[in-house]
């Protein structure tokens, strides 16, 4: 879908922004950049649509350098969402969103029912809603039609970049709610930048991290976790801020549930890095306890404790 081959960005006072980028992101995927600022996070991003030029190497659409593409072609099949929300003040919402269908000459009806339909898909009364101006709306709505109206004209890829990081947590964690919804029904193509780890773990099929413009690991987000290529990934994750007894990642077996043909048996002494390292090959283990079943570890279970621990900043527990 969108593959990075050799690419550099070099700025004229010969700074590299990135070096030598070969990655490929898939169909439908949500892959998410991250990185310390200046790491080229945003720069790799914004080489996608050509809002920067790369400098060596190409960028590939579809199997098409994105240099042979018409500018106005290859931006109106890529949504960008912004940090800065950047909505016209002096239009409503629903003129807002049909902002790029009308460039590409889609009727006013269908604009309308558009608009309509992406309201809906974010809990926004149409009614209530699209004749209002963008300042009548909280900062958490004026996002989310900012989201919505990236995928106004229905386009295959979306890019956002940090688009949630200036709201309130109960605003950011309800709008990274509504993303994942969207793309479970939708299955765009997403690239998204983030400088929280907790949002990388929650969002991402997969996750790029970078450093100094290379990249540093690219992985699932159980990867990330389980597998850590050297320590500054270790340290980026938060994992050496993991020390918590393994009872907390342990779930009862349900009454009259038994454990799946290649579940694996461990006892309640084991340390917990080792479980981590048992997960990434099993779904499921069984905890013992003086030869006696006392649960189980869930692997979805696990990554869902260990992102909370991230959240709350990784207390330790004795």
């Amino acid at each position: 879908m969108i593959r990075f081959e050799q690419v550099s960005k070099q700025f004229p006072n010969g700074t590299f922004a990135v070096k030598s980028l070969d990655f490929e992101i898939k169909k439908g995927e949500f892959f998410v950049l991250i990185g310390p600022s200046g790491s080229g996070k945003t720069t790799t991003l914004k080489m996608i649509n050509r809002l920067i030029e790369l400098s060596k190497g190409w960028v590939w659409i579809n199997g098409k350098k994105i240099s042979d593409y018409d500018i106005n072609e290859l931006r109106w099949n890529i949504g960008y969402v912004l940090q800065q929300i950047a909505l016209f003040p002096h239009m409503s919402i629903a003129e807002n969103i049909a902002i790029v269908p009308e460039l590409v000459n889609w009727d006013k009806e269908k604009i309308a029912a558009r608009a309509d339909e992406l309201l809906k898909m974010v809990g926004l009364d149409p009614k209530e809603y699209r004749n209002r101006k963008p300042s009548e709306l909280s900062g958490g709505q004026q996002q989310r039609v900012g989201v919505i109206r990236a995928l106004a004209a229905d386009p295959e890829i979306i890019l956002m970049d940090e688009p949630f990081s200036a709201l309130d947590p109960f605003s950011r964690e309800k709008l990274q709610d509504d993303l994942l919804e969207i793309q479970r029904k939708l299955k765009k193509t997403i690239v998204f930048v983030t400088h929280d780890m907790q949002e990388a773990l929650k969002l991402g099929d997969r996750i790029c991290l970078m450093k100094d413009g290379e990249i540093v690991q690219i992985g699932t987000p159980h990867e990330f976790l389980t597998n850590p290529v050297n320590d500054f990934v270790r340290e980026f994750v938060g994992i050496r801020k993991f020390s918590m007894s393994l009872k907390e990642l342990i779930s009862p077996v349900p009454a009259g549930q038994g454990f799946l043909s290649d579940t694996k048996t461990i006892s309640l002494s084991t340390p917990v890095d080792e479980v981590l390292e048992h997960l990434a090959s099993f779904e499921q283990i069984s905890v013992e306890d003086n030869g006696k079943v006392i649960g189980m570890i869930l692997r979805q279970h696990a990554l869902k404790v260990m992102s909370q621990y991230l959240r709350e900043g990784g207390q330790i527990h004795e």
